[in-house]
């Protein structure tokens, strides 16, 4: 087998971002928040159905979470989804600079 060399690219912190998006932090906040959400459900075996009955939102929202299909929630939604849940929600916001990518050599 042939060893071809790597190259190693540091990255930022944030895949959306890697990849181009460009509204990568709210794709990285909705994330994070849906996989809140799916520790919540998973952590106290609550079911898409039985989730509906704690919170009033729909089964196939928490479906679409569980799946990542998350183009159609807000962060808000998803906050409030959380809140439903009986979870309390902190937000902290940090505003900088952006740095410019770096590749690093292997």
């Amino acid at each position: 087998m042939k060893k071809e060399a790597l190259e190693l690219v540091r990255g930022s912190g944030n895949v959306f971002r890697d990849f181009g998006y460009p509204d990568a932090d709210i794709q990285q906040a909705k994330a994070i928040l849906a996989a809140k959400i799916i520790g919540v459900l998973d952590k106290q075996d609550i079911s898409v159905r039985k989730a509906h009955d704690l919170t009033g939102f729909a089964a196939a929202d928490f479906s679409r979470v569980r799946k990542a299909n998350l183009d159609r929630f807000t962060l808000d939604r998803l906050i409030a989804m959380l809140v439903k849940l009986d979870q309390d929600v902190e937000v902290r916001i940090e505003v900088k600079p952006r740095r410019q990518r770096r590749l690093v050599p292997a």
